[in-house]
């Protein structure tokens, strides 16, 4: 094998398994919902959005190849600054804006994992900074296996919970959370009554990962059960826990802005 051809695993995810990187691609193992995520990828590619990756086809063996994006994603959002929120929450909005315009295959597969709010367009349903990579001067939104019919608050509000840090571990100051969630909010361009719709879901939304993580433990539904076991059910519902006690500060910051 060519040192080019390489497969070099990439790391860092923790349902996805077998990721990896060839040259300046990534192979993903295909699933049900590939094909449907494929033509929404490609709908943006044709829109001009530049915040996803480019879909380049399959292998021989049937994996889909994306181009490489150089950068980083780390799922430590505390370097993100007040601008970079703002930039993110751009970037969302452009995301939603021109899914409306996308028309889904006929019997399209989707594999959302969260129970939705609803189903106003197609949303990632994961916009987290676990799945940023950051790049010299762009941001690159990357797996997008979960996305499936949701609403803009919805999947604004799981982006909130991750790039604001809402988090009793994010060692925030109450000021400091409210400003970087009014940045965020503020460069997607929600106004009036759907800035307090959003602080109204904030800890659902949150709550709904833990709700997903405790129904799968109990069916033993992998990787999820796994992910259960080491802990992470608790600290969503620790965040959420959070995010319910502060609703009043939520609100006033989105209000206020």
């Amino acid at each position: 094998m060519d040192h080019s051809d390489a497969e070099i695993p990439l790391a860092g995810g923790n349902a996805t398994l077998g990721v990896v990187r060839v040259g300046s691609t990534v192979r993903r193992p295909s699933l049900p919902s590939t094909p449907s995520v494929v033509a929404l990828l490609e709908h943006y590619a044709r829109e001009g959005v530049t915040c996803v990756p480019e879909v380049l086809g399959y292998d021989e063996r049937g994996r889909l190849i994306t181009r490489y994006v150089e950068g980083s994603a780390s799922p430590d959002p505390s370097d993100l600054s007040l601008e970079d929120l703002r930039i993110i929450g751009r970037l969302v909005r452009k995301l939603h804006d021109v899914a409306t315009t996308f028309h889904a295959p006929t019997n399209a597969t989707w594999n959302v994992l969260l129970s939705s709010d609803g189903e106003e367009l197609i949303c990632h349903h994961d916009l987290a900074p676990w799945n940023l990579v950051r790049g010299e001067g762009n941001f690159t939104f990357i797996d997008w296996d979960g996305a499936g019919p949701g609403t803009r608050l919805g999947d604004l509000a799981y982006a909130a919970h991750g790039f604001v840090a809402l988090s009793p571990r994010s060692g925030l100051s109450d000021h400091e959370a409210m400003a970087r969630l009014v940045a965020l909010v503020d460069g997607y361009g929600l106004k009036g009554e759907q800035r307090l719709a959003l602080s109204a879901i904030l800890a659902d939304r949150v709550r709904s990962m833990y709700e997903f993580l405790r129904a799968s433990s109990a069916t033993n539904r992998e990787p999820w059960a796994r992910l259960w076991r080491e802990g992470h059910g608790e600290m969503w519902l620790a965040d959420a826990l959070y995010v319910d006690q502060r609703s009043d500060l939520w609100r006033a910051a989105l209000r206020g802005a």
